[in-house]
């Protein structure tokens, strides 16, 4: 270590300045600097570097499980443990994660449903279970509001809607409509949400039963009935929001659709997909040809 930061320094103080501060001999850093590098010190290196690009492409979010597979992908055969290791050495570390409050508004009249899905987040075919919710994104000119739907089978996001107001055209309905476009409804399929009154209200009730799909919510006050949709939003604000500086509201739309359309659905690797990335994960499958 002494050598390297003598390495690293060298043009800005003298060599052997260095080497007496740290009570080495300048003979012996040449004959270090000098040594071949043996294969597996070139290839340590080599593996550094690209944890090092995985890790800010990702903009900060992977982790060593999500590296290590981006690392086997490209053919290199390492372990988990050896990448958590490379990247304390590195002093690289994925954002944490916070708390976030619940946006819905459990407060009302309209009917509610029973809990249809029971915590069964596990779908074996393309529209079997979608599932959504909706959580406040705050901005510097106040929040605004995100509401996704989730397909289960490959959680890819194929409706979504991020708006000023808290209407249920504004979020429910705008993201339902998304999604019936992004993808077809089969028989069977189980709509889940909580008790929230953009979920319960009359316009997006009747939108749903007029398709023949079965609703499903969560009992009150119980966020792990809807546990795979909460993890998005855990996902979302970890990765994306906390730890940077508060954006202006378009600002913040832009980096909300690269987030949602780029990076999680295309490139990010899934745990629940075995760390395959949805489209891989599609791809291998292929039981629904017209994914979207």
């Amino acid at each position: 270590m002494k050598y390297k930061f003598i390495q690293n320094n060298e043009y800005i103080f003298p060599i052997e300045k260095m080497c007496t501060v740290l009570k080495l001999s300048s003979s012996g850093y040449f004959k270090w600097k000098n040594r071949p590098f043996s294969k597996k010190l070139l290839l340590k290196e080599k593996i550094k570097e690209q944890i090092t690009s995985i890790y800010f492409s990702s903009k900060q979010r992977y982790g060593s499980p999500r590296i290590t597979f981006e690392l086997n992908s490209l053919g290199y055969k390492i372990s988990r443990i050896t990448v958590a290791k490379y990247m304390i050495e590195l002093g690289l570390r994925s954002k944490l994660s916070k708390k976030f409050k619940v946006a819905t508004n459990s407060k009302h009249t309209y009917l509610v449903v029973e809990n249809v899905l029971d915590r069964n987040f596990i779908a074996e075919k393309p529209a079997q279970v979608w599932v959504s919710d909706i959580t406040y994104i705050q901005t510097k000119e106040g929040f605004l509001y995100l509401t996704t739907m989730i397909d289960l089978y490959d959680r890819k996001i194929i409706g979504w809607s991020l708006s000023k107001g808290m209407s249920t055209e504004e979020t429910s309905l705008a993201a339902w409509k998304m999604a019936i476009k992004n993808r077809k409804i089969l028989d069977g399929l189980i709509f889940h949400s909580d008790r929230g009154v953009q979920y319960a209200s009359k316009k997006i009730a009747n939108t749903i039963e007029f398709y023949c799909v079965t609703r499903s919510m969560s009992s009150k006050g119980n966020c792990w009935d809807n546990a795979v949709a909460e993890s998005f939003f855990k996902s979302l604000k970890t990765e994306l929001i906390y730890g940077n500086k508060l954006s202006i509201k378009e600002k913040m739309e832009l980096e909300i659709f690269e987030y949602i359309e780029v990076w999680y659905n295309k490139k990010r690797r899934h745990s629940t997909l075995n760390y395959q990335t949805i489209e891989e994960f599609n791809n291998q499958n292929k039981i629904y040809q017209n994914v979207a």
